[in-house]
């Protein structure tokens, strides 16, 4: 095998391990919800966006018969439609989560019946498909800038996952990559501007990380601090009235 074939290989087997690693993050959430039947905390859109996102790309695959697009989306999609059917199941408001859904499965069938009914021509259909996924794309993996916002207000990272910021780095980076090898601008145009945002979370975690905890020992450390007025009641010794001296007996 030549060795732009095997780069080619290597490439691929990372694009399809980092982003099934970023896929398999929502696992925790779904053992979270069987756990407690419930979805507390949880949030519904990102499995929805992804799930959409996945369905895209893997007909942009098709179009383009692309065996690492196919793979990758097919799995994902499973992946968060499982996600989607555990959160309907345990939610209260399985009303709102039902109009969601609907709304954005109009849209990829609307898309659908765009691309492959009023666009015969299968270069232009291919590019103008894959333009919509990577702008789709784009606002999807720029949506957590509203966690970003209240992560720096507040100064904790509850609200971020570590795990999945990490997977995520790597997963676009391959796919970076793996779009510039291929010569392919959808796959680059999304992915390259992905790592920027993605790069600055994880040392903004780090920050927050350690500036929570520095806030928790100052805490702790002035929860623990003696009352000088209390220890050194504590520790004079109580003297006898006057009253009691022996020397008032006579």
């Amino acid at each position: 095998m030549e060795a732009g074939g095997v780069a080619d290989s290597f490439l691929s087997s990372a694009c399809v391990l980092f982003t099934l690693g970023m896929f398999s993050t929502g696992l925790s959430d779904l053992r979270h919800m069987q756990r407690t039947r419930s979805v507390d905390n949880i949030q519904f859109l990102p499995f929805l966006t992804t799930d959409v996102n996945n369905l895209g790309w893997l007909s942009y695959g098709v179009l383009k018969g692309d065996g690492t697009l196919i793979i990758v989306n097919t799995v994902g999609a499973v992946l968060q439609t499982l996600y989607i059917l555990a959160y309907l199941h345990y939610s209260p408001q399985k009303h709102a989560v039902l109009l969601q859904t609907a709304t954005l499965l109009a849209v990829l069938l609307l898309g659908y019946g765009y691309f492959w009914l009023l666009v015969p021509d299968l270069e232009t259909r291919l590019q103008q498909l894959g333009l919509f996924c990577s702008v789709f794309t784009i606002s999807m993996y720029l949506s957590p800038l509203a966690d970003l916002a209240k992560i720096i207000q507040t100064k904790s990272t509850q609200r971020l996952s570590f795990s999945l910021t990490i997977a995520t780095l790597l997963s676009s980076t391959s796919w970076s990559i793996y779009g510039f090898r291929l010569k392919d601008p959808y796959i680059t145009l999304f992915d390259c501007r992905c790592p920027t945002f993605q790069e600055s979370l994880p040392a903004l975690s780090a920050s927050c990380f350690s500036t929570s905890i520095l806030q928790s020992k100052t805490q702790n450390t002035a929860f623990c601090k003696p009352d000088p007025w209390h220890l050194s009641a504590n520790l004079i010794p109580n003297r006898a009235p006057a009253s009691a001296g022996p020397c008032d007996h006579g």
